[in-house]
């Protein structure tokens, strides 16, 4: 049975206006000319549409892939190891080569269609795309890609977090401005303040910072070399601050209260312990099996992220069972989060261009073909340690008090 719900086509257009036209080309939107792929699940047909217009209407060529829902299980199921890692590599790296921008759509119908399945098959299929996405992340760091991803509304996830499919599109609406005369307008407004954060957290030349509270209690290694990054349109909506680590420089322990929806499966309540950057300890109270799955991955056992999200800036009031918004949810305390996996080499406070692999491996960026974010929105006190051994408190009550 279709979904009961969908919004206005009002909203619509303006999602996609959104999309196209600002969070594209770091918040400049796409240009004249330009290969614009959008992958959307066929379940979110009307935003595919609108998405198509609007690039046409601003002089760019679209690359409409309508993605089948509900294939998936299927797919694992009957899928030997020689087809799980079919890789078509001249076909890939043609695309790579060809687009200039990707919008992904996360419309999943079932987001427990993966529970029953063997993670190893999941985990095998994911990590033989790893050079595909290493092709686009060489194209985005020399200034010549970018994406975004956004979210339509489903009634499997709105009954997951307990809200009618038109509340759960509502925080949609109210997360990204839809609402607004001119949602692009707000977002410019996000991103300066944004942007006046990072200048600060960028000048601190942070050295490390201590993240304590009930349910953690680690030390997480920034470096002279790193900056923090935010504000960039990679995700609609996004209002993190967030950096890359030195991973060697991790240590301590942490739970994370939020669920985490990620493959078709559910993990909650995962804690994590962590010795000289490495995770020696993991443990969920549900997803625990997926879990160690996922950290079997190479180097997916080391931090690629740590992220801290200002409650001021977010409109969303309620989880939402997808990491994009869970991610980003404001609320009392705010929210951070640190993904496991791979490493943004934007982050790096120079031109990432120009870095060899073995530099990226001496400075402790962390490369892996994973790369999953677990969330916390309990209370905690992140102190920035500088190169001079000063302590400044920059985070506290889920806001940035810098």
């Amino acid at each position: 049975m279709p979904d009961s719900y969908l919004p206005p086509q009002k909203i619509i257009d303006s999602y996609a206006h959104v999309l196209v036209n600002f969070a594209l080309n770091s918040g400049k939107g796409v240009q004249k000319g330009e290969v614009v792929q959008c992958s959307v699940p066929d379940v979110a047909k009307p935003l595919a549409l609108a998405l198509q217009n609007t690039i046409l209407q601003s002089g760019a060529h679209p690359i409409i892939r309508l993605i089948p829902t509900g294939f998936d299980k299927d797919f694992y199921n009957l899928a030997n190891e020689e087809q799980l890692q079919f890789f078509p590599r001249k076909f890939l790296k043609a695309r790579a080569e060809l687009i200039d921008h990707q919008i992904g759509i996360i419309a999943e119908p079932d987001p427990l269609e993966l529970s029953k399945v063997e993670p190893r098959k999941i985990m095998m299929a994911r990590n033989i795309q790893k050079p595909y996405r290493d092709w686009l992340n060489e194209k985005e760091n020399h200034g010549k890609f970018t994406w975004t991803l956004a979210l339509w509304g489903v009634q499997a996830k709105a009954d997951e977090v307990g809200l009618s499919l038109k509340d759960y599109w509502q925080q949609i609406i109210n997360a990204c401005f839809l609402d607004e005369a001119d949602p692009v307008a707000k977002w410019r407004e996000v991103f300066a303040m944004q942007e006046s954060i990072k200048k600060k957290l960028n000048d601190m030349r942070i050295e490390y910072v201590l993240v304590k509270g009930e349910d953690v209690d680690l030390k997480v290694k920034i470096g002279a070399d790193r900056i923090w990054q935010g504000g960039s349109g990679r995700n609609i909506p996004s209002f993190e601050l967030f950096t890359s680590p030195d991973w060697r420089g991790v240590e301590g322990w942490i739970k994370f209260n939020e669920p985490l929806y990620r493959y078709g499966n559910i993990i909650r309540d995962i804690y994590l312990k962590v010795e000289n950057g490495i995770i020696v300890e993991a443990k969920a109270s549900q997803g625990n099996k997926f879990l160690q799955e996922m950290l079997q991955t190479k180097n997916a056992n080391k931090f690629g992220e740590f992220s801290m999200t200002d409650k001021r800036m977010s409109r969303i009031t309620h989880q939402m069972a997808e990491t994009l918004f869970d991610e980003n949810i404001g609320g009392r305390y705010g929210n951070s989060h640190l993904a496991i996996g791979m490493a943004y080499k934007d982050c790096f406070r120079g031109d990432p261009s120009k870095v060899e692999a073995k530099q990226w491996e001496a400075m402790g960026f962390n490369d892996s073909a994973e790369h999953t974010d677990m969330m916390t929105t309990t209370d905690r006190r992140i102190t920035a340690v500088l190169g001079d051994g000063q302590k400044v408190l920059i985070y506290e009550d889920g806001q940035f008090v810098i």
